[in-house]
C-alpha cells in the first residue's frame, strides 16, 4: 500500500562543479533543515537545478536568505511510500493515465525494508485532479 502526500518543493541553480551541492547540503544541514527529498541534475550552460522537499520551507528559506541562494517561488509535487512491490510505481503511474494525467516527471526508488519512495512532478494546471487520482492527502 502506498501513501500519497502533495508536497511543496522550490528549486535553486548552482555552477555544475564538483562540491557545489555538498555545499548547499551542509549549509541545510549545519541549520538542521529536514528534507524530505532532495535532486540534482544538469540544466545546461554550466549550471545545475537542485530540488528540495523540506519539512519546514520556512526553514529552507530563511537558510537560502542567509546564503545568499536565489529560490524559486514555491512548486507542488507529489511524495509517495509504500511497500516495494512488483508493479507498485506501475499502478501509480496508471492511475495518472486513466484520469488523461501526463507526469511530468518523476524519481522512484527502493529503500530498506522492501520500501520505495517516489517523487512525481504533474502540471500545475491538472495538479487538482492528479491528488485525487492518486488519493493524496
Amino acid at each position: 500500500m502506498a501513501t500519497t502526500k502533495k508536497v511543496t518543493y522550490c528549486y535553486i541553480k548552482v555552477p555544475s562543479r564538483a562540491g557545489q551541492g555538498a555545499k548547499v547540503l551542509a549549509a541545510l544541514n549545519d541549520a538542521g533543515v529536514d528534507l524530505l527529498m532532495y535532486s540534482g541534475f544538469p540544466i545546461g550552460g554550466g549550471k545545475a537545478q537542485l530540488d528540495f522537499v523540506p519539512r519546514s520551507m520556512a526553514d529552507f528559506r530563511r537558510v537560502a536568505r542567509r546564503e545568499g541562494w536565489r529560490v524559486s517561488k514555491n512548486k507542488k509535487a507529489f511524495l509517495i511510500q509504500g511497500d516495494d512491490k512488483p508493479g507498485a510505481v506501475a499502478r501509480l503511474v496508471g492511475r495518472l493515465a486513466a484520469a488523461g494525467i501526463n507526469a511530468t516527471a518523476g524519481q522512484a526508488i527502493a529503500a530498506s525494508r522492501k520500501r520505495f519512495g517516489m517523487i512525481l512532478w504533474v502540471n500545475p494546471k491538472v495538479y487538482r485532479r492528479a491528488a485525487k487520482a492518486l488519493n493524496a492527502k
